[in-house]
């Protein structure tokens, strides 16, 4: 049976160089350590804080049930 060619892979995009990056003003999302929002925004940036946990707590097994029953 004749091997089916792999499609090439896009290509990637070309880096942001960091001086450019960070030229304008700088915009947060964070998930994680709320000292972080705390932080930025003392430094005057605008940041977001996302509460996020995982689902069922990490518990796998119940993870898959609850994603059994879409939710």
């Amino acid at each position: 049976m004749p091997e089916t060619p792999k499609p090439e892979a896009a290509p990637s995009p070309a880096p942001i160089p960091a001086a450019r990056l960070l030229a304008g003003p700088v915009s947060v999302i964070n998930v994680g350590l709320e000292g972080f929002t705390h932080d930025l925004a003392a430094q005057k940036h605008a940041v977001v804080q996302v509460d996020w946990a995982p689902p069922a707590g990490g518990d796998e097994a119940l993870a898959a049930l609850l994603a059994k029953l879409g939710m």
